[in-house]
């Protein structure tokens, strides 16, 4: 019997601009994939954006790497330390909640820490809220998403939070 690899998600780099175009080639492929995107307001339009720009996310076994590698206008995998860089499934399900449920969605960098500095990894949760705004570190993506929360979602108890439901 054949033994078959976990699926894992990976995020892909892309040519400029070709996000969408990839998005629809792995559609044909058969290879799940996931391509964020948040719609914006231009010239009394809505369009939508990339969240990730030159970023699609695929779930496959690393296996079928060489499948992602022949879609055209795929630059690479995104590496990480020599290796393609593994984004756990819970910071995919956060990118899903924020897009869903908030308004306002951004990506950021992490700043870069100096030398003897640390941080603590926080592995896709909650690191800030304040007003109307939450943030979250994606350390895996090395960025923070930020988005704007209706203050009438946000309910303070005894010290922690309630947004959307969910208790910070």
């Amino acid at each position: 019997m054949f033994n078959e690899q976990p699926s894992a998600w990976y995020a892909v780099y892309t040519r400029a601009k070709c996000e969408k175009k990839v998005a629809d080639l792995f559609t044909r492929k058969k290879v799940e994939h996931y391509h964020p995107v948040k719609e914006l307001v231009r010239a009394r339009k809505i369009v939508q954006e990339a969240l990730f720009p030159s970023y699609v996310f695929v779930h496959i076994p690393e296996s079928r790497s060489w499948v992602v590698r022949e879609t055209d206008n795929v630059v690479n995998f995104v590496y990480w330390l020599g290796q393609p860089a593994v984004i756990p499934d819970h910071e995919i399900a956060l990118i899903r909640h924020f897009l869903r449920d908030y308004e306002d969605v951004s990506v950021a960098q992490v700043p870069i820490l100096g030398e003897g500095e640390q941080r603590a990894s926080t592995g896709g949760k909650i690191i800030a809220i304040s007003r109307n705004r939450v943030k979250v570190e994606l350390s895996s993506l090395g960025c923070i998403l930020e988005a704007t929360v209706p203050s009438r979602e946000i309910t303070v108890i005894a010290g922690s939070k309630i947004v959307n439901g969910h208790h910070y």
